[in-house]
């Protein structure tokens, strides 16, 4: 009887290095490949360029390999103790780091029938990050990356959203990784913002729907050209129902996989001033209007529009808040944000709670600025499905320029505001293809 080697993969770009690994691995005994889902793929990166039954039929075809099974989650242990494989092979090129761990588990479950792990030297000159960068570029259309919302909803149990504003905030929200603090795992943002107060202060304008959609699109073209992360806009009001049809046809269009209307009328007053200022919610019913008319001239099931509550910001409180989600709902809305400026959280809290007993497959989106206490864990538990960070570069960017500026003035050169600034070459070899 020939012996079993299990090779866990997730790759949808297919290299050498795959390859030699499979073959090494068809050495020892018959080759089962540990196919990680979307959803394991999903829980520490990107989504997967191509989903799991396409990834299946790949690896299918591939020479050596005997039986395709899937597996769940980045921890062996599971499949390990169903199989109970001779060998599992891998690269040697996760010893150290987050994969250290897994590596870890996986020597600790083989001891319990004497498996053995074989490490295979990484292939040399084969870069799978940049492939697959290649590779997203290659089919970043309109049509994918608008579905792209919809998928990491339906694949994660929550979705982190930064806000970008240009081209360049955008390339960070692309880029940006880090190690999280609490789960010890590689993250990233899985989509962007597109918020109607940074857009405007970038532009040196007031936040009071100033910036018109033609303007707003301008913005989005300039960050869909240089990423391929899914974008949700700030829609503000929607404006006028005749307005918002042809709005929203030319952002599905475009490839923006989501837009979100408040239910606020007048000239617009941003929210965080609470009842400072006069806050003027619109009529439910005829804010449900234009939700249905949004949905009607949609010409695919991608785009999504979402509601954003605003009665706590006026003051109306939870039960008028609740009331409202049920028209909207009700009209089509494929989700509901909820708004507050109190610091404590707890009437978002209290709003989730009671809004996910009724409507648990329903999405809901929160934007923590006043409450950023809790951690987006915290957030998810209380039942948000879509965290935003809404304003946070732009936040950051000002009082950094500022310093720049001052420094400058200051000392009459800029020699001092060295320490500020990146080096003018790593600027110029920022974007690809600046060299």
């Amino acid at each position: 009887m020939k012996k079993k080697v299990y090779i866990a993969m997730s790759a949808d770009v297919i290299h050498q290095g795959h390859i030699n690994i499979i073959e090494e691995g068809a050495k020892y005994g018959d080759v089962i490949i540990g196919l990680l889902t979307d959803e394991a793929i999903a829980s520490y990166k990107r989504m997967p360029l191509l989903n799991y039954e396409n990834r299946k039929k790949i690896f299918e075809n591939l020479k050596n390999v005997t039986e395709i099974v899937p597996q769940s989650t980045l921890d062996y242990t599971e499949n390990l103790r169903k199989i109970k494989p001779d060998y599992v092979l891998h690269g040697d090129d996760w010893r150290t780091g987050i994969q250290s761990v897994v590596r870890d588990n996986v020597i600790n479950t083989l001891k319990e029938w004497n498996g053995e792990l074989i490490e295979i030297p990484y292939t040399k000159d084969v870069n799978s990050t940049d492939l697959e960068h290649k590779y997203r570029e290659l089919t970043n259309t309109p049509d994918i990356r608008r579905a792209k919302l919809r998928q990491l909803l339906k694949f994660k149990p929550y979705i982190s959203v930064m806000e970008a504003s240009n081209g360049l905030s955008g390339l960070i929200v692309e880029n940006a990784t880090a190690i999280n603090r609490d789960s010890k795992t590689t993250k990233e943002f899985d989509a962007m913002w597109v918020s109607s107060l940074c857009d405007s202060t970038f532009k040196g304008k007031p936040d009071i729907e100033l910036v018109d959609l033609t303007s707003r699109i301008n913005t989005i073209n300039e960050i869909l050209e240089v990423t391929t992360k899914p974008i949700i806009l700030d829609g503000d009001t929607g404006g006028k129902i005749e307005h918002f049809v042809y709005n929203v046809k030319t952002l599905e269009r475009l490839g923006v996989s989501a837009i979100i209307i408040e239910d606020k009328t007048g000239l617009k007053k941003n929210s965080l001033f609470g009842t400072e200022v006069k806050q003027t919610l619109d009529d439910p019913d005829r804010f449900a209007e234009k939700i249905k008319a949004g949905k009607q001239a949609l010409a695919t099931k991608d785009f999504m529009i979402f509601a954003r509550l605003e009665s706590l910001i006026a003051g109306m409180g939870i039960d008028d808040a609740l009331s409202r989600a049920d028209k909207y709902i009700e009209a089509g809305a494929d989700g509901i944000m909820i708004h507050s400026k109190e610091k404590t959280g707890l009437d978002i809290k209290e709003f989730l709670e009671r809004f996910k007993k009724k409507y648990h497959n329903v999405p809901t989106i929160v934007v923590p600025t006043s409450y950023n206490q809790f951690t987006e864990e915290e957030l998810h538990e209380w039942g948000a499905n879509i965290i935003i960070h809404a304003n946070h570069l732009l936040r950051s960017a000002y009082p950094a320029m500022m310093k720049t500026a001052k420094t400058i003035l200051e000392n009459g050169r800029s020699k001092e505001a060295d320490e500020y600034c990146m080096p003018i070459k790593e600027i110029i070899t920022l974007i690809p293809g600046g060299k």
